[in-house]
């Protein structure tokens, strides 16, 4: 039976005289519809992604095809700007240029203002310092300062024009993710202050020189490593830090976010204070895109609408000013092009969950250790494998991180311990070779691993057992404190010559099964 609901037919009344109120201002010339495009953590995915967990896409994102999608829409509209929300570093080509080329392919893609991620600091503050002013834009961050002199570590703000019309940019970066994933030594010298003061502070001191306000923030909860997270609701991390600042900052039409790579499909308008909130799920796989009418005679500001546009690599031309930046990084790095395997399909990471690539590595760590067991905290595994040839670029791609196989002795109650630990999702779940695992995630923490078995058998709690891991985890990195309880009896190959080893010796590597942690529901 229809029902009339006529709340919704209200709102979608009011909304439609909204609209037509708007085109026949904007008809009359006192209203400029202006877009403001955004995007963030794409961190230097060059390639696109094969989107194996859409129906509709075949292959998603990559830096040409993004930048092609971005000519494209600023075309079509009379108004435009482009920001970006930080974490434009990591990757082979990236390190190899210690983030040269990242910053000279947002120039070439026409990016009006970006704000620092954490991963712009991995080689170091002190290079960062000086590789973002060959950036033609301005490099924000307003929170971040010296320790010693308590100046700001970049400019805090901007104010950009395009046809009349001038939008005020404010960049901060959250606390959690200052401290948490940016490591010490990229750091020591720097402090941070409080984002949402900060961003008040120097909002305060532009709104009165500018139209529209924007505040590029790089906070919320630290993102899964897990490409398809547009379809996995479960490792979607939300944007709570964006919420509260939208909720209290004064005089900000506006905030795009980072780090938690959360999507949303339409931004949220905050209900207090009207301040709309947009976020793309990261990677270069969606254009973020929100339209505002801007009154010139009373220079209000209303939002319009706004979206994600998916990047479909199959509909669009590779951008040619991009692509011959990257491909000159990679003449001037020949050995990263080089061939090492063949993937017959593609690869994938979860981050709660076991998955194809997470077994495949793992495996290739225990054979090259010769431990009994290997483990791979998921938050290292940093892209996916593509089907087809695999080159070393590919590898460094997927594990960026200097450093060393290591191979712990610990006890059978040890293991039992890690893997009860690895069970409550701490920061998702380990990839583990070697072991049988059933586990209910629904049980009390440290009570979910209903069977753990080693070649067939139950763990002895006395026996002793080698696990092969990172040096970041061994050391207790990620929380696996219990390591740090065993005996470290090898660590002499670099992670790095491990992976291409072990992807050399299979030639032509097929998907492991998916069945080494069962999910087992009482």
């Amino acid at each position: 039976m229809f029902t009339f609901n006529t709340n919704k037919f209200i709102t979608f009344s009011s909304n439609l005289v909204l609209i037509l109120l708007i085109q026949s201002q904007i008809a009359f010339g006192d209203i400029k519809e202006v877009v403001l495009l955004h995007t963030n953590d794409i961190e230097s995915v060059y390639e696109p992604i094969e989107s194996v967990w859409r129906d509709d896409i075949e292959f998603m994102g990559g830096i040409p095809y993004l930048a092609t999608l971005i000519k494209q829409t600023r075309e079509a509209h009379d108004v435009s700007f482009l920001f970006d929300a930080g974490d434009i570093f990591t990757g082979a080509l990236s390190k190899k240029s210690l983030g040269k080329l990242p910053f000279d392919l947002y120039s070439t893609m026409g990016y009006d203002v970006i704000t620092l991620g954490n991963h712009e600091f991995e080689y170091g503050w002190e290079v960062l310092s000086e590789t973002m002013y060959r950036a033609s834009f301005p490099v924000l961050n307003a929170n971040i300062i010296y320790e010693d002199s308590g100046r700001t570590f970049s400019r805090p703000y901007a104010i950009v024009e395009r046809d009349g019309v001038r939008i005020g940019v404010v960049g901060v970066m959250g606390v959690d993710a200052f401290y948490n994933t940016i490591a010490k030594f990229q750091r020591t010298g720097l402090a941070i202050k409080d984002p949402t003061e900060t961003a008040q502070y120097w909002v305060d001191k532009i709104k009165d020189d500018v139209d529209i306000v924007v505040v590029l923030t790089h906070q919320n909860k630290t993102a899964p490593m897990q490409t398809n997270k547009e379809s996995d609701p479960s490792v979607q991390r939300g944007f709570d830090e964006d919420y509260a600042m939208a909720g209290k900052l004064k005089n900000v039409d506006v905030i795009f976010g980072g780090h938690s790579d959360n999507g949303l499909n339409n931004p949220v308008i905050h209900p207090d204070t009207g301040t709309v909130i947009g976020i793309t799920f990261g990677q270069g796989m969606h254009l973020g895109y929100t339209k505002f009418a801007f009154n010139e005679k009373d220079k209000s500001v209303r939002f319009i609408e706004g979206r994600l546009i998916p990047v479909n690599a199959k509909d669009e031309s590779p951008d040619k000013g991009t692509l011959k930046l990257i491909e000159k990084q990679r003449q001037q790095n020949p050995e990263l092009t080089e061939e090492v395997a063949y993937m017959q399909n593609a690869a994938l990471r979860q981050y709660n969950r076991e998955s194809t690539i997470g077994n495949i590595l793992s495996d290739i760590m225990r054979s090259q250790s010769g431990a009994d067991i290997a483990l791979l905290n998921s938050g290292a595994i940093r892209a996916d494998l593509n089907s087809g040839p695999v080159t070393k670029e590919d590898l460094i791609n997927v594990y960026p991180f200097v450093d060393k196989l290591t191979t712990v002795q610990i006890t059978g109650k040890q293991l039992k311990q890690l893997i009860e630990y690895s069970c409550t999702l701490p920061y998702g779940i380990a990839q583990f070779s070697g072991l049988q695992i059933k586990y209910n995630p629904s049980k009390p923490k440290f009570q979910r691993v209903l069977q753990a078995l080693w070649n067939g058998e139950s763990i002895n709690d006395e026996q002793l057992y080698t696990v092969a891991t990172t040096g970041f985890v061994a050391a207790g990195g990620d929380g696996y404190e219990i390591f740090t309880k065993g005996e470290v009896v090898r660590a002499d190959k670099w992670m790095a010559d491990a992976l291409q080893e072990g992807f050399k010796e299979r030639v032509n590597v097929s998907l492991p099964p998916l069945d080494r942690q069962t999910i087992v529901s009482e």
